[in-house]
């Protein structure tokens, strides 16, 4: 398969169908299916904690490709916050992602943030944004507050 097939993958699947795969395909390591997941749109995006914005398909899938070859990245999404429209879907994510430490293997938390849209082909990935977190998000995460 090339980098530019896409394998199958749920058509009209719904937005937490398409995460679930997206975690999925990060906890085994598989970049054809974590490639599958995002729309087919130039203007796709992704920002890793600390890291610049990386937009357009290659971009994205060199990241990841770049990490996998460290191993697979041991990710579960804790808590999440939806916002869905008819053709949008904006998920709020609390990422608990196991790393290996000096004293054996701790959890560190990433805040992020997945945008989907209904395309032809179903729900695809066009944003992923994540940014380091820490414990007291995963408490707070439960609060919530109105803006007006």
């Amino acid at each position: 398969m090339t980098a530019t097939t896409k394998p199958s993958v749920a058509h009209l699947a719904s937005p937490d169908e398409m995460e679930q795969q997206f975690y999925d395909a990060l906890r085994h390591g598989d970049i054809e299916r974590l490639m599958s997941i995002w729309a087919d749109e130039e203007e796709i995006s992704c920002v890793h904690p600390g890291g610049p914005r990386l937009v357009g398909a290659l971009a994205i899938r060199a990241s990841f490709d770049g990490m996998f070859a460290n191993g697979v990245i041991d990710v579960q999404p804790q808590q999440v916050r939806r916002v869905r429209t008819h053709s949008t879907a904006v998920h709020s994510v609390v990422e608990a992602v196991r790393v290996a430490g000096s004293d054996g293997p701790q959890t560190a938390w990433v805040l992020a943030t997945n945008v989907y849209i209904k395309t032809g082909l179903g729900w695809r990935m066009v944003a992923h944004h994540a940014s380091p977190g820490s414990a007291r998000d995963v408490a707070d995460a439960g609060v919530a507050s109105v803006l007006h």
